[in-house]
């Protein structure tokens, strides 16, 4: 019953927010999601996310080490699935992030590092409702390695080096474009010559 009973409260707080959000926003900027969520919106959201979070899962610890493979394993995953919307440096600085409403966190700042493992578990494996955020994992507690790694990850933000971001443009989604121009380039300093093309077909206009 109390679990019902906090999933009630949140959702009523959620709404609350919506309404009064909707109201503000469409009031002070129409319908646009180029604005910044104002600071009264951005309080009572947050605070509607942690009432919507679990305590038994908020209260989690990290089970995985924040060792030199389980970083490698958060950033390949993150270069490879959060990166297009958070930026490699965890900054939200890229033309997806910047178009979301609200717009990406940066997750180097106390906003992000002061929530707890369980709650940064729970936003990865659950998404957060009405914002680009979506549930990328197994919604289990005891589940979800991948999203325990994002968590180390996610604390090493603030403490990347230059060779990590460097690593994690190798890792980032190419487009078919990028990817085949990056092949030229290999063949290119390999010294492969191009494939002959096809000759042109004869044509025979003298009949037989």
């Amino acid at each position: 019953m109390k679990t019902i009973g906090r999933f009630a409260l949140a959702f009523v707080a959620l709404g609350f927010v919506l309404a009064l959000g909707s109201y503000f926003f469409l009031r002070g900027h129409g319908f646009s999601a180029r604005a910044e969520p104002g600071e009264l919106e951005t309080s009572l959201a947050r605070a509607a996310r942690r009432l919507a979070i679990p305590m038994a899962v908020r209260n989690l610890k990290n089970p995985v080490p924040a060792d030199a493979e389980t970083l490698r394993l958060g950033l390949e995953h993150f270069a490879d699935h959060c990166a297009m919307c958070h930026a490699n440096d965890g900054s939200g600085d890229t033309e997806m992030g910047r178009g979301l409403y609200p717009k990406a966190p940066d997750m180097r700042l106390e906003a992000t590092q002061s929530l707890t493992d369980g709650e940064l578990y729970y936003i990865i494996e659950n998404g957060v409702p009405l914002t680009g955020m979506p549930a990328w994992g197994t919604a289990t507690p005891d589940g979800g390695a991948a999203s325990w790694h994002l968590v180390q990850f996610i604390r090493h933000l603030p403490k990347l080096t230059e060779a990590e971001l460097k690593e994690m443009e190798a890792l980032n989604p190419k487009s078919a474009e990028e990817w085949h121009q990056e092949q030229e380039i290999r063949r290119f300093l390999e010294g492969e010559r191009e494939a002959p093309k096809p000759a042109a077909p004869e044509h025979n206009h003298g009949g037989s």
